[in-house]
């Protein structure tokens, strides 16, 4: 007769979704695995089964995080550039304790761990592929400095919208419409 399985892809989730609400209030330092485990209703024995350990773990919801940003992203190409800029804002609204660990840099310096190489790049393809199309016949280094202008506004405003940054005398809405507005200006559409 088969072993049943123990720890399966809903324990798995629950680990990932708990670990990264867990960081983001307390800090990967102040969690223990002991922690995170007692939060998602397991034990120790779940998480180093499922991942290996904490630096494990942690670059798991650092994968996890930028799956999902990716699959935002590619959802709304699309729709072009104003499309992937709000698909941006609105998954950074609905996941702040993700967005936070993925480009805070609060994971590096608490505990050894990156996201997976490669982990990344798919999230930003989009953005690529949507500034190329706008910028027909431009260089590859072209492309590559306007995603940089474009990422950087958009990353920018999102960053600071999560820290309740007040919005200049803006809403955060017009703000990200009129820089979403000026992008698309810029670019020629």
């Amino acid at each position: 007769m088969a072993r049943p399985l123990l720890h399966d892809e809903t324990l798995r989730r629950r680990l990932l979704d708990t670990a990264a609400s867990r960081i983001a209030h307390d800090g990967a330092a102040s969690v223990s695995l002991r922690s995170i485990a007692a939060a998602a209703g397991t034990s120790t024995t779940a998480v180093y089964s499922l991942f290996g350990g904490k630096a494990e773990l942690l670059t798991a919801v650092l994968d996890d995080g930028f799956a999902s940003f990716a699959a935002s992203q590619q959802q709304a190409a699309a729709g072009g550039l104003e499309a992937l800029g709000r698909a941006y804002r609105r998954w950074a609204l609905d996941h702040p304790a993700l967005y936070g660990l993925m480009f805070g840099g609060s994971l590096a310096g608490q505990v050894p761990c990156q996201p997976t190489p490669g982990a990344a790049e798919p999230s930003i393809a989009p953005l690529f592929a949507a500034v190329a199309a706008a910028l027909p016949g431009a260089s590859d280094d072209e492309i590559a400095s306007m995603v940089g202008v474009v990422w950087g506004q958009v990353h920018g405003l999102v960053s600071l919208e999560l820290t309740g940054a007040p919005a200049a005398g803006w809403s955060w809405d017009a703000a990200y419409d009129a820089a979403l507005g000026q992008i698309g200006r810029s670019l020629g559409r």
